[in-house]
Protein backbone atom coordinates (compact mmCIF):
# COMPACT_ATOMS: atom_id res chain seq x y z
CA UNK A 1 0.00 0.00 0.00
CA UNK A 2 1.16 3.01 -0.62
CA UNK A 3 2.20 5.66 2.19
CA UNK A 4 1.48 9.33 2.76
CA UNK A 5 4.49 11.15 2.84
CA UNK A 6 3.61 15.26 4.36
CA UNK A 7 6.48 17.69 4.29
CA UNK A 8 6.86 21.19 3.16
CA UNK A 9 9.56 21.50 1.07
CA UNK A 10 12.11 24.21 1.56
CA UNK A 11 11.76 27.53 -1.04
CA UNK A 12 14.96 26.86 -2.97
CA UNK A 13 13.71 23.09 -3.72
CA UNK A 14 10.36 24.71 -4.81
CA UNK A 15 11.74 27.63 -7.04
CA UNK A 16 15.03 27.83 -8.44
CA UNK A 17 17.60 30.35 -7.74
CA UNK A 18 17.43 33.23 -9.81
CA UNK A 19 20.93 34.99 -9.14
CA UNK A 20 20.97 33.69 -13.26
CA UNK A 21 17.07 34.35 -14.76
CA UNK A 22 15.39 31.05 -14.72
CA UNK A 23 13.81 29.70 -18.23
CA UNK A 24 10.39 29.77 -18.39
CA UNK A 25 7.60 27.88 -21.08
CA UNK A 26 4.11 29.14 -19.91
CA UNK A 27 1.48 26.66 -21.99
CA UNK A 28 -2.10 28.33 -21.90
CA UNK A 29 -5.44 27.77 -22.86
CA UNK A 30 -6.19 30.87 -22.96
CA UNK A 31 -9.22 31.28 -25.07
CA UNK A 32 -11.44 29.37 -22.13
CA UNK A 33 -11.80 31.68 -19.32
CA UNK A 34 -10.15 34.63 -18.36
CA UNK A 35 -7.59 33.69 -15.71
CA UNK A 36 -5.59 32.78 -18.03
CA UNK A 37 -4.82 35.81 -19.03
CA UNK A 38 -4.51 37.28 -15.66
CA UNK A 39 -1.79 34.82 -14.97
CA UNK A 40 0.44 35.45 -18.41
CA UNK A 41 0.71 39.17 -17.39
CA UNK A 42 1.87 38.21 -14.09
CA UNK A 43 4.11 35.80 -15.29
CA UNK A 44 5.06 38.59 -18.51
CA UNK A 45 5.62 41.28 -15.82
CA UNK A 46 8.10 39.35 -13.97
CA UNK A 47 12.03 40.82 -14.08
CA UNK A 48 12.79 37.60 -12.28
CA UNK A 49 12.44 34.95 -15.22
CA UNK A 50 12.99 34.73 -18.57
CA UNK A 51 9.65 33.73 -20.03
CA UNK A 52 11.52 31.83 -23.59
CA UNK A 53 8.03 30.56 -24.85
CA UNK A 54 4.16 31.04 -24.68
CA UNK A 55 2.59 28.47 -26.71
CA UNK A 56 -1.32 27.96 -26.59
CA UNK A 57 -3.55 24.96 -25.74
CA UNK A 58 -6.54 23.58 -27.03
CA UNK A 59 -9.83 22.91 -24.45
CA UNK A 60 -11.78 20.72 -26.51
CA UNK A 61 -14.46 18.80 -24.70
CA UNK A 62 -17.82 17.40 -25.38
CA UNK A 63 -19.93 20.65 -24.81
CA UNK A 64 -18.45 22.21 -28.30
CA UNK A 65 -20.24 19.42 -29.97
CA UNK A 66 -23.37 19.56 -28.72
CA UNK A 67 -24.17 22.70 -26.92
CA UNK A 68 -24.88 26.22 -29.51
CA UNK A 69 -22.32 28.03 -26.52
CA UNK A 70 -19.38 27.27 -24.71
CA UNK A 71 -19.07 30.35 -22.38
CA UNK A 72 -19.82 33.44 -24.72
CA UNK A 73 -18.80 31.59 -27.92
CA UNK A 74 -20.61 30.08 -30.92
CA UNK A 75 -19.70 26.79 -31.17
CA UNK A 76 -20.11 26.28 -34.55
CA UNK A 77 -16.90 26.05 -36.86
CA UNK A 78 -15.03 27.47 -33.23
CA UNK A 79 -11.19 25.73 -32.85
CA UNK A 80 -10.33 26.08 -29.24
CA UNK A 81 -6.53 26.23 -29.56
CA UNK A 82 -6.79 28.70 -32.36
CA UNK A 83 -8.61 31.04 -30.11
CA UNK A 84 -6.26 30.88 -27.27
CA UNK A 85 -3.38 31.11 -29.74
CA UNK A 86 -5.25 34.58 -30.97
CA UNK A 87 -5.42 35.67 -27.41
CA UNK A 88 -1.73 34.53 -26.80
CA UNK A 89 -0.34 36.72 -29.52
CA UNK A 90 -2.84 39.95 -28.63
CA UNK A 91 -1.00 39.81 -25.18
CA UNK A 92 2.09 39.45 -27.11
CA UNK A 93 1.25 42.53 -29.28
CA UNK A 94 -0.07 45.05 -26.60
CA UNK A 95 2.62 44.27 -24.32
CA UNK A 96 5.74 44.57 -26.47
CA UNK A 97 6.88 41.37 -26.63
CA UNK A 98 6.55 39.81 -29.96
CA UNK A 99 9.69 38.32 -29.41
CA UNK A 100 8.89 35.74 -27.38
CA UNK A 101 8.08 32.89 -29.47
CA UNK A 102 4.64 31.77 -29.16
CA UNK A 103 3.83 28.72 -31.21
CA UNK A 104 0.46 27.36 -31.42
CA UNK A 105 -0.41 24.07 -29.76
CA UNK A 106 -2.08 20.81 -30.67
CA UNK A 107 -5.90 21.14 -31.34
CA UNK A 108 -6.43 17.68 -29.54
CA UNK A 109 -5.36 15.72 -26.82
CA UNK A 110 -2.99 12.34 -27.18
CA UNK A 111 -3.98 9.29 -28.51
CA UNK A 112 -7.50 8.50 -28.95
CA UNK A 113 -10.72 8.23 -27.05
CA UNK A 114 -9.92 5.32 -25.48
CA UNK A 115 -6.53 5.46 -24.36
CA UNK A 116 -3.04 5.35 -26.25
CA UNK A 117 -0.34 7.70 -26.08
CA UNK A 118 0.25 8.64 -29.82
CA UNK A 119 2.27 12.31 -29.66
CA UNK A 120 0.37 15.00 -31.23
CA UNK A 121 2.74 16.96 -33.12
CA UNK A 122 2.73 20.56 -33.18
CA UNK A 123 4.75 23.74 -33.20
CA UNK A 124 4.26 23.92 -29.62
CA UNK A 125 5.63 21.01 -29.18
CA UNK A 126 8.70 20.97 -31.37
CA UNK A 127 9.09 25.09 -29.41
CA UNK A 128 9.50 23.02 -25.55
CA UNK A 129 11.77 20.24 -27.21
CA UNK A 130 14.08 22.92 -29.50
CA UNK A 131 14.28 25.05 -26.11
CA UNK A 132 15.10 22.67 -24.11
CA UNK A 133 17.81 21.27 -26.09
CA UNK A 134 19.43 24.76 -26.83
CA UNK A 135 19.69 25.05 -22.76
CA UNK A 136 23.38 25.25 -21.33
CA UNK A 137 24.35 22.27 -19.28
CA UNK A 138 23.11 21.90 -16.29
CA UNK A 139 20.12 24.08 -16.92
CA UNK A 140 16.55 22.84 -16.48
CA UNK A 141 13.67 24.40 -18.26
CA UNK A 142 10.40 25.14 -16.19
CA UNK A 143 7.02 24.31 -17.84
CA UNK A 144 4.03 26.18 -16.63
CA UNK A 145 0.72 24.11 -18.03
CA UNK A 146 -3.04 25.91 -17.44
CA UNK A 147 -4.63 23.78 -19.16
CA UNK A 148 -4.89 20.10 -21.35
CA UNK A 149 -1.13 18.44 -20.84
CA UNK A 150 -1.13 17.75 -24.89
CA UNK A 151 1.60 20.10 -25.88
CA UNK A 152 4.07 18.74 -23.31
CA UNK A 153 3.39 14.94 -23.32
CA UNK A 154 3.51 15.07 -26.80
CA UNK A 155 6.98 16.86 -26.68
CA UNK A 156 8.69 14.08 -24.09
CA UNK A 157 6.52 11.97 -26.43
CA UNK A 158 8.49 13.11 -29.62
CA UNK A 159 12.05 13.78 -27.69
CA UNK A 160 12.59 11.45 -24.56
CA UNK A 161 15.95 12.85 -23.97
CA UNK A 162 14.53 15.96 -22.68
CA UNK A 163 12.95 14.43 -19.70
CA UNK A 164 15.90 15.00 -17.47
CA UNK A 165 15.96 18.84 -18.46
CA UNK A 166 12.49 19.86 -17.71
CA UNK A 167 10.48 20.79 -14.65
CA UNK A 168 6.50 20.41 -14.65
CA UNK A 169 4.35 22.30 -13.09
CA UNK A 170 0.38 21.45 -13.77
CA UNK A 171 -2.73 22.66 -12.32
CA UNK A 172 -5.31 19.82 -12.35
CA UNK A 173 -7.26 17.32 -10.97
CA UNK A 174 -8.79 16.99 -7.42
CA UNK A 175 -6.95 16.28 -4.49
CA UNK A 176 -8.46 15.55 -1.16
CA UNK A 177 -6.04 16.05 1.96
CA UNK A 178 -8.30 14.42 4.60
CA UNK A 179 -8.94 11.16 2.62
CA UNK A 180 -5.77 10.96 0.37
CA UNK A 181 -7.90 10.30 -2.61
CA UNK A 182 -7.57 11.67 -6.03
CA UNK A 183 -10.03 12.30 -8.80
CA UNK A 184 -9.23 13.11 -12.27
CA UNK A 185 -13.00 13.87 -13.16
CA UNK A 186 -11.75 17.89 -13.58
CA UNK A 187 -12.23 19.82 -16.87
CA UNK A 188 -8.27 20.46 -17.60
CA UNK A 189 -7.44 16.63 -16.91
CA UNK A 190 -10.48 15.44 -19.37
CA UNK A 191 -9.28 17.36 -21.83
CA UNK A 192 -6.64 15.51 -21.83
CA UNK A 193 -6.74 12.28 -19.57
CA UNK A 194 -4.43 9.96 -21.50
CA UNK A 195 -1.76 12.81 -21.57
CA UNK A 196 -1.99 13.44 -17.42
CA UNK A 197 -1.77 9.43 -16.99
CA UNK A 198 1.72 9.33 -19.23
CA UNK A 199 3.15 12.26 -17.36
CA UNK A 200 2.20 10.35 -13.82
CA UNK A 201 3.09 7.40 -15.13
CA UNK A 202 7.42 9.14 -15.64
CA UNK A 203 8.88 8.09 -13.30
CA UNK A 204 11.81 10.54 -13.73
CA UNK A 205 9.77 13.78 -14.59
CA UNK A 206 9.88 16.73 -11.87
CA UNK A 207 6.37 17.25 -11.31
CA UNK A 208 4.37 19.37 -9.13
CA UNK A 209 0.64 19.69 -9.66
CA UNK A 210 -1.87 22.21 -8.51
CA UNK A 211 -5.02 20.60 -7.46
CA UNK A 212 -8.22 22.71 -8.02
CA UNK A 213 -8.86 22.78 -4.12
CA UNK A 214 -5.62 24.35 -3.46
CA UNK A 215 -6.04 27.38 -6.26
CA UNK A 216 -9.78 27.56 -5.61
CA UNK A 217 -9.17 30.62 -2.46
CA UNK A 218 -7.71 32.92 -4.87
CA UNK A 219 -10.62 34.74 -5.67
CA UNK A 220 -10.60 37.88 -7.30
CA UNK A 221 -14.25 40.71 -6.58
CA UNK A 222 -15.82 41.96 -10.30
CA UNK A 223 -15.88 46.01 -8.94
CA UNK A 224 -12.51 45.91 -7.29
CA UNK A 225 -10.81 44.62 -10.73
CA UNK A 226 -12.96 47.05 -12.46
CA UNK A 227 -11.61 49.80 -9.96
CA UNK A 228 -8.16 48.52 -10.24
CA UNK A 229 -7.66 48.95 -13.94
CA UNK A 230 -7.20 51.53 -15.57
CA UNK A 231 -8.71 51.78 -19.29
CA UNK A 232 -6.39 54.13 -20.52
CA UNK A 233 -3.42 50.79 -20.26
CA UNK A 234 -3.61 48.66 -23.08
CA UNK A 235 -2.77 45.64 -21.19
CA UNK A 236 -5.03 46.30 -18.41
CA UNK A 237 -8.10 47.00 -20.65
CA UNK A 238 -7.90 43.89 -22.41
CA UNK A 239 -7.99 42.17 -18.51
CA UNK A 240 -10.83 43.85 -17.89
CA UNK A 241 -12.71 43.75 -20.91
CA UNK A 242 -12.09 39.80 -20.37
CA UNK A 243 -14.03 40.07 -17.50
CA UNK A 244 -16.76 42.85 -18.91
CA UNK A 245 -17.56 40.27 -22.43
CA UNK A 246 -16.55 37.00 -20.73
CA UNK A 247 -18.31 36.60 -17.43
CA UNK A 248 -19.84 40.29 -16.52
CA UNK A 249 -22.72 38.31 -14.42
CA UNK A 250 -20.39 37.09 -12.15
CA UNK A 251 -19.68 39.57 -8.87
CA UNK A 252 -16.33 36.95 -8.26
CA UNK A 253 -14.09 34.19 -9.77
CA UNK A 254 -11.47 31.91 -8.87
CA UNK A 255 -8.31 32.84 -10.15
CA UNK A 256 -7.20 29.26 -11.05
CA UNK A 257 -4.69 29.32 -13.05
CA UNK A 258 -2.77 32.71 -11.46
CA UNK A 259 -2.65 30.86 -8.70
CA UNK A 260 -0.58 28.46 -10.25
CA UNK A 261 1.74 31.09 -11.89
CA UNK A 262 1.99 32.88 -8.22
CA UNK A 263 2.95 29.57 -6.24
CA UNK A 264 5.32 29.32 -9.01
CA UNK A 265 6.64 33.14 -9.01
CA UNK A 266 6.24 33.31 -4.96
CA UNK A 267 6.93 29.93 -2.69
CA UNK A 268 7.63 31.96 0.49
CA UNK A 269 3.30 31.99 0.00
CA UNK A 270 2.98 28.50 -0.46
CA UNK A 271 3.36 24.83 0.67
CA UNK A 272 4.55 21.60 -0.90
CA UNK A 273 3.59 18.11 0.19
CA UNK A 274 4.86 14.97 -1.63
CA UNK A 275 1.70 12.50 -1.60
CA UNK A 276 0.79 9.15 -2.86
CA UNK A 277 0.37 8.91 -6.38
CA UNK A 278 -2.99 7.54 -8.15
CA UNK A 279 -3.15 4.14 -7.51
CA UNK A 280 -3.58 3.23 -10.86
CA UNK A 281 -0.01 5.39 -12.13
CA UNK A 282 2.93 3.54 -12.24
CA UNK A 283 4.81 6.13 -9.83
CA UNK A 284 5.02 6.04 -6.25
CA UNK A 285 4.64 9.59 -5.27
CA UNK A 286 4.04 13.16 -6.47
CA UNK A 287 4.50 16.71 -5.35
CA UNK A 288 1.37 19.07 -4.97
CA UNK A 289 0.68 22.45 -3.91
CA UNK A 290 -1.09 21.86 -1.18
CA UNK A 291 -1.76 25.70 0.60
CA UNK A 292 -1.80 29.38 -0.85
CA UNK A 293 -1.74 32.76 0.94
CA UNK A 294 -4.52 33.83 -1.36
CA UNK A 295 -4.33 37.54 -0.02
CA UNK A 296 -0.18 38.15 -0.52
CA UNK A 297 -0.92 36.58 -3.93
CA UNK A 298 -3.38 38.86 -4.82
CA UNK A 299 -1.92 41.99 -2.95
CA UNK A 300 0.76 40.81 -5.42
CA UNK A 301 -0.69 40.46 -8.70
CA UNK A 302 -2.23 44.49 -7.96
CA UNK A 303 1.39 45.55 -7.13
CA UNK A 304 3.38 43.89 -10.27
CA UNK A 305 0.33 45.39 -12.63
CA UNK A 306 1.36 49.04 -12.02
CA UNK A 307 5.09 48.57 -12.13
CA UNK A 308 6.06 50.19 -15.33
Amino acid sequence: MKTFITFIIAFFISLPSFSQKQKVWLDSDTGNEMDDLYAIVRLLKTPDVEVVGLSSAHFNNPDLLVFEKWNAYDTKGFNSVKESQRLNELILQTMGLTNIPHPIGADRQIGRAWGGQEPRDSPAARGIIESVKSLPEGEKLDILLLGALTNVASAILLSPDILPKIRVYCLGANYNQTTRAWSKNEFNIRNDLNAFDYLLDLKDLDLIIMPLETSRPLQFDRDVSYEKTDDAVPIEKILADRWREQNPQDKTRVMWDLALVQAYLLPQHSEILMVNSPPENKTFTVKIYSKIDKEAMENDFWEVLKRK
